[in-house]
Parts: structure tokens; sequence; C-alpha cells
């Protein structure tokens, strides 16, 4: 059993906010766009109750049609990925479950939203991207004019020390100092993207060169002169994920990345597994080349079972590399709301000697020091996250056969604990 459970409310079954204004609608639009948790929906025809539905109902069966995507995606094991291409599949599985990030984005797959939005508005309209981009620029020129500020504050000091004897202490604070409430940009940050394509003010420059004048006019940018654009963008996911859709839900179709046939489930079970196994060198390989044997701590198995147990506890897990640990959990995903927990998966071996004689070196297998394990603590608290140890008991070769994890069987055999951490701050916790 978990020691962490999403919300009581399903994420299907939330309703909007209706609240009024610009903030409200924009929630309610977010709470349409993303209201089915998952890419399966279920579908049931308008009609009268009837003692068969009734029967039915009492017997736990519906009528109701599951209505299944059947995305499609193909292997790349270089980049231990599934890469799915058609924009109809992208846009089911991100705003369906939020599975998968843009190669081009930072999270959601808006490339080609974003180059649209250059050619037809001219960068008015900002996608979340371009909003951060903005947002550090201007951070980034606020301590540049605070620190200027500061730097001829102080030089006044000198000034005065210099030509009058009197000491003045230089203030790091009023009105001659911006503060992060009173400051605004001066210019346009030319660190936004959407900065270089806002038109300026005026559609005429003046350029001086050899003290002559020279006006050139910048006629606004015609959509019909441009080359057709074209959506190069797509959804990556990773193996766990990709494993999930196609074994649990059955809405992912992988395609082989040499033949473009579909893989059956023993292949896909294979070739993940082999995905994450070291490379053997040329010089040590032998001829024929011979299929290495699979092991039970295989990082695609050890991830894959964490990744399924919160997936089934219906949290929505991503990945959590910005904040140093191994996943994120969402309660309804990454547009809602920040997470709430952070992952770090923790192997254990249920034998010892298995350890030594792996050839896979897992990470967080071996204690790590308190200064890292502080660290991570100390990151996490201050985005206002719960880092959360889950240790995954990896099992013992004299009891388990190795020929169990030829099928998905295999995951019977592992079991996860987790130990949630929270730093102790003593001005607020002697109570």
């Amino acid at each position: 059993m978990s020691l962490i459970g999403p919300s009581s409310t399903s994420s299907a079954n939330h309703k909007p906010s209706q609240a009024k204004g610009k903030f409200g609608s924009r929630k309610a639009e977010i709470a349409r766009l993303y209201a089915h948790p998952l890419p399966i929906l279920l579908s049931e025809k308008p009609q009268e109750p009837s003692r068969i539905q009734s029967i039915l109902s009492f017997l736990g069966l519906s009528l109701n049609r599951i209505s299944n995507p059947h995305c499609e995606g193909v292997f790349d094991p270089c980049t231990r990925s599934v890469w799915v291409s058609k924009s109809d599949d992208v846009l089911v599985l991100w705003r369906r479950g939020f599975f998968g990030k843009g190669d081009l984005s930072r999270s959601e797959p808006s490339w080609y939203t974003r180059q649209m939005n250059i050619r037809k508005s001219g960068g008015k309209q900002m996608t979340s991207e371009e909003i951060t981009a903005k947002r550090r620029a201007e951070r980034k020129q606020f301590k540049a004019d605070r620190a200027a500020a500061i730097a001829a504050v102080a030089e006044e000091a000198e000034h005065i020390f210099a030509t009058e004897g009197r000491v003045v202490t230089p203030a790091l604070s009023g009105p001659a100092i911006p503060s992060a409430a009173t400051w605004k940009p001066s210019q346009p940050t030319t660190d936004s993207p959407s900065s270089n394509t806002q038109p300026p003010a005026s559609t005429e420059q003046t350029i001086t060169q050899n003290d002559d004048s020279v006006d050139i006019s910048k006629p606004p940018i015609v959509e019909e002169f441009l080359d057709p654009l074209i959506n190069i963008e797509h959804l990556q996911l990773t193996l766990q994920e990709a494993f999930f859709l196609l074994w649990t839900l059955d809405c992912l179709i992988v395609l082989d990345p040499d033949t473009s046939e579909p893989m059956s489930l023993q292949q896909i079970w294979t070739s993940f597994q082999l995905a994450h196994l070291p490379p053997v060198p040329p010089s040590l390989a032998p001829t024929p080349p011979l299929t290495p044997p699979l092991q039970f701590d295989n990082p695609f198995l050890i991830n894959y079972m964490v990744y399924h147990h919160y997936r089934s506890l219906g949290w929505v897990v991503k990945s959590g590399i910005k904040f140093c640990v191994d996943y994120l959990l969402y309660k309804r995903g990454p547009v809602f709301a920040h997470a709430e927990f952070a992952l770090v998966v923790c192997p254990v071996y249920e034998d010892p000697e298995d350890q030594a004689r792996s050839t896979i070196n897992l990470e967080s297998s071996n204690p790590f020091p308190w200064s890292w394990l502080s660290t991570i603590n100390r990151v996490n608290s201050q985005v206002q996250k719960t880092l959360v140890l889950v240790y995954v008991t990896i099992p013992a070769r004299c009891r388990v056969s190795l020929d169990v994890l030829q099928t998905p069987a295999c995951l019977t055999h592992y079991s996860i604990r987790e130990v949630i951490l929270r730093r102790f701050v003593p001005a607020r916790m002697r109570d």
C-alpha cells in the first residue's frame, strides 16, 4: 500500500472553477482540454434506463463502449524512447494523461504553435516557453539595473568622502534603488524570443552612416510569401511510458525501426530490456553476435515498477531531472498545479551476491552520503516538494529463475517500499 495517494476527487469528475474574469475562463478552458486522465474513453449511447441496464449494473457490467485511439510510435534504441510523429496521436497522448514530451519544447509539444504565432500575430500571443524566456530576461535586466544603481550610490558616497570628508553609508534601498515591486523594464528584453518578432512603434527606421541618413521601411510579414510550415516536432515517450500505454491500456502500437512493422509484445518486452544493457565492445563481441542475457536488475524493470505503481494510483508521473530526482508526481498534470512529491528510486538487492556479480552499475544502489541526501532534500524543500525514497527490492537469482524475465509476469517478484523524508526545521517544529 502506498504511503501517498492522490486527491479523493477524481480527475474526470473534477469540475472547473466558476471564478469570473479572464483567469476563471482560462482555468475552465484548461479543465475542458485536459478533462480526460487517460487516452481511453468510455462512451455511452444516450438512452433511457431499462431493466437490462439495471441487471447489468447490479452484476458490475456496463453497456459503455470503449474508444481506443490506437496511436503509433517508432522504437528508437539509441535514445531509449518511442517517437510519435502523427499530430493527432501527439495531441491525444499529451492532452489525455500528459504522456511524453516534445523534442523541440520544454514539455508540451508546442513548437508548431510557437512558429505559427510568430508568423500570424508577431509573437503577441506567447506560449509557455516564450513567457518563461521573457520572465528570465526581465529578471536578468532587473539584476543589472539594481547592481548599476547600487554602484552609483556607492560611487557618490566615495565622492562625498573625498571632497567633504563625510562618511556616508550607501543605502541598499530607497527611491534610487529599484525593487522588485516598483521596477519596470526600460526597454524590450532582447533575450525573449518574441521581442525579436514584435514590430517597432514606427515602421521606419533611420540609419546614419557616413553622415547620410537612409530611411529603411519594414513592411509587415505577409504569410502568403512564406513557405508552408511543416511540423517537424515529435512526441518522445520514455520506454516506461510506452510500455504502460501498450501493455496496460493497449492504446499504443510500437513499430520496428528497421521494417516499420508492428512489434509483438514479446519483441517489445525484450527490446526494451536490451536497450538498457551496457554495449559490448566490438573487439570482445562474438561472431556471430549473441543476445546478452536478461537480468533482474535491469534499469527498465526497476523504473517501470515505480512508474506503473504510481500511475496505477492515479498520479501523473513525469521526469524529475530538473530537481535532481528520478520522477515527479502531479495530482492532475503540469498545467493544473506544481508537483507535490519528488521520487528517488533506490534499488535494493535481495541477495547481496547478485550485486557483486552484476554487470550493471545501478544508480542509488549503494549507500549514499548524508551530504548528498541533505542536498537533494534541501533543493526539493525550497520548491515545496516532499522527497520520497522509493526502495525497489530486486529478487534473488537463487530464488527466482531468469526464465521469468521473458514475460512481464516477472514484475510480480518485485516489491516497493516508500520512505517520506522531510527537512527538520527547529524553529517550526518545536511542538
